[in-house]
Order: structure tokens, then sequence, then C-alpha cells
């Protein structure tokens, strides 16, 4: 073994920009919208946080684009361990965000701070049906998962053609919950600012909508891949990380179906 080469099994990356485009992109979306909240918040005022927003799009996708690159070269086992651990990092990061949103909504459910709160959901909400479209939206990701699950095996036995068909239709089973959400939403009878209720059930089921808008696109990105042929038996760990990010979603949302739309709406 020469002196110049790598004796150790970890991919040391190459140097990149997109970490400073990245900081430089967020502190012109962030100063950009303290600059839009801070003027008459016309159209054209917010065209510094357009800038950043357009900025962190650009970079989102050039250095994935590069880490996809450089899975199929140095992603070996060992670089995997490492990924793995790093996707349950961020996954265990991400039920805490959810505890924040389900800890102030039993909060203001059990413990009376407020004296104008005499009673759960407060008087004057209409609350929505939970066996209506909540119902049908619990089955759309239950259904999804299962067919996510049968893409994931499709991979291990090395079928392709089940594989994308199992991907294909989680994508469109997420755009179906998304779709979903936006009409009961926009035929809700309470609004964001309409009181405690209004605004802890828009911050957990709007911030669990985002995960799956996120989720959809992650397993959109795992289609053109797999069509691609990127997914390999022995080497799918995009895959395999975007399935437990989904499954994450998919358990959310059954604590929210049952706490939120079930318990906090009797």
């Amino acid at each position: 073994m020469s002196d110049h080469a790598q004796k150790h099994p970890f991919h040391l990356v190459d140097p990149s920009p997109w970490p400073m485009v990245a900081a430089l992109s967020a502190g012109l979306f962030t100063g950009g919208m303290v600059y839009f909240m801070h003027s008459d918040r016309m159209l054209t005022d917010f065209w510094l946080a357009a800038m950043g927003i357009a900025g962190i799009l650009f970079v989102m996708f050039r250095w994935w684009s590069d880490v996809v690159h450089e899975s199929r070269i140095y992603h070996n086992p060992v670089v995997q361990i490492g990924l793995r651990y790093g996707m349950s990092l961020f996954i265990a990061s991400e039920v805490m965000f959810f505890v924040a949103f389900f800890w102030a909504f039993f909060q203001s459910a059990l413990l009376d701070f407020n004296p104008s709160v005499t009673q759960w959901p407060p008087a004057g909400i209409e609350v929505l049906d939970p066996w209506d479209l909540p119902f049908i939206n619990t089955l759309i990701l239950l259904l999804s998962g299962c067919t996510l699950t049968w893409a994931h095996h499709a991979c291990l036995e090395g079928h392709k053609k089940h594989m994308v068909q199992g991907l294909a239709i989680t994508v469109l089973l997420g755009i179906a919950f998304l779709s979903c959400q936006a009409y009961e939403y926009h035929h809700a009878s309470f609004a964001f600012d309409s009181g405690i209720y209004a605004s802890t059930f828009y911050m957990a089921t709007g911030f669990h909508g985002f995960h799956v808008f996120v989720g959809t696109v992650f397993l959109a990105v795992c289609l053109y891949r797999a069509n691609r042929g990127d997914f390999k038996p022995d080497h799918h760990f995009g895959l395999e990380a975007a399935a437990w990010y989904w499954h994450f979603v998919d358990v959310v949302w059954l604590f929210l179906f049952f706490s939120v739309y079930i318990w906090g709406g009797e």
C-alpha cells in the first residue's frame, strides 16, 4: 500500500461550496422575513426572502445530487452504518419536535391555566368529525405504509418492476393525503386564530402535513432513482431511510388521529 492510499474505510468528503451557499441563503431568508414582517407586507417587500428560498432550494438540489453521486462510489457498509446512526438521531429529534405540540395540546386540554377556557374543546368550536376525512386519511397513510413495505421487500429481492410500482403508488397516496388535508382545512369552521384549540390543532396537524410533503418528495426522488437502477439488494440505504421517515410520519398521524381528532374532539 502506497503512502497516499486511503488506510481506512470511511468516506472523507471533498471540499464543497454548498455549506457556505446554504448559510448565505438561510441568512437571506431570515433577514428577508424580518424585513417583510416589519414592512407594509406588500408582495414587493418579499423579494429578499424569495431570493433566500430560491438559494436554499438550489443548494438542496445540488448538495443532495452530490450525495447521490457519492453513494454509488463511497457508501460502503461501514459508511452506511454511520448514515443509519445519523438517520436514527434525526428521527429521534423529530419525535421530540412533535412531543412539544402534543404537550401544548394536552396541557391546554387537561390543565386550566386560562380562566376563559372552561371546557375542551372550548365553547364555540365546531370540531371536525374524526370519522369523515380524518379517518379516510388514516386509511390512506396505513395503505401507503403497506405499499412502501412492498417496494422495500421488492428491492431486497431484486424485483425492480415491483419496487417502482410500490413507490409510485406510495407517492400517489401521499399526494392524496395532502389533498384531503387541504380540503379539510378549507372547510373547517375555525381558523388558526380562533383560540388555543385551533392554534394547537393547526400546529400539530399542519406540521405533520408538512412532513408528509417532505416524505412524498423524498419518495418521489427514490422513485426516480429506482427507475434509473440506483438501488440494489445490498445497496439501497436511500430507499431504506425514506421508508424509516415515512413510517415515522404514519405513527405520528395515528397519535394525532386518536388524541387530537377523537379524544380531543369529544
